[in-house]
């Protein structure tokens, strides 16, 4: 094992609340120069955001550290010059985007359009005006920031952006492209960053879209069992290369199976 891929809602904390050991467990791989990034599907926090997040549970990062859906969608915008988007993210993460040109009427042409989860800002206009977005522009790329089916939140699961996805698919007869997890792509991007090291691990707290999707992608995958964790979910015909209570053993598991 070279190099380590960590998820971060379920694994290295819940809601506000981190969880127990999990600076330790991080900061062990800082301290012994092992190559790891933090991904995440969130979509609503930028990356200066999620450093200052993490350096209060004690753990310590850069913003170069993390690889996100919308940093990976800008990279894909760039690369296929598609430079007038339709956005629809939290307005906390459309600074990755202020390279482009963004339109708001659904009657202007538009080279794609962009969606990440809008949580309680979803409404049937926004859905709505999306939809009548990719009709108007049948050339236009759908660009999802994730397919994460829900998360866990402080007061309970909660649907995240793939339902949506899923929706404007059927609707508008067009598939996503999609930029964050579970797609190999984003597994992928990561492979790229971190130089192509070999044996890459991944640790999370989602059978399908950490554990699953990453063997998918061709790296190794450990589950934790916090987070969204359940034991049904060990009944899925899904076998994680490795189960831990949480990553406050990870280090330990780690210097085993070097």
């Amino acid at each position: 094992m070279s190099a380590i891929l960590f998820d971060l809602d379920g694994v290295l904390y819940q809601g506000n609340k981190a969880i127990e050991g999990a600076a330790d467990a991080v900061n062990w791989f800082y301290s012994n120069n092992i190559p790891h990034l933090f991904l995440t599907n969130t979509t609503s926090k930028p990356r200066a955001e999620l450093v200052t997040k993490l350096s209060e549970f004690g753990i310590q990062s850069n913003p170069k550290d993390f690889l996100t859906p919308p940093v990976a969608a800008n990279q894909w915008l760039q690369k296929n010059n598609l430079n007038t988007i339709a956005l629809y993210v939290p307005d906390s993460t459309k600074e990755e985007f202020s390279e482009f040109k963004l339109i708001t009427d659904e009657n202007k042409k538009v080279n794609a359009v962009v969606i990440g989860d809008l949580g309680e800002q979803w409404t049937f206009t926004i859905m709505n005006t999306i939809f009548r977005l990719l009709i108007n522009n049948p050339q236009a790329k759908l660009i999802a920031l994730g397919m994460t089916r829900y998360w866990r939140t402080p007061t309970g699961l909660q649907l995240d952006a793939g339902p949506m996805i899923k929706a404007f698919e059927y609707a508008a007869n067009r598939t996503a492209i999609v930029t964050g997890k579970p797609a190999k792509e984003f597994f992928h991007a990561a492979i790229d960053l971190l130089n192509n090291q070999q044996d890459i691990v991944m640790i999370g707290d989602d059978i399908r879209g950490d554990i699953e999707a990453s063997q998918q992608a061709g790296l190794k995958a450990i589950q934790v069992k916090t987070g969204k964790f359940t034991e049904a979910d060990l009944k899925l015909g899904i076998t994680p290369d490795a189960i831990l209570d949480s990553i406050a053993l990870l280090p330990a598991w780690w210097e085993k199976n070097m």
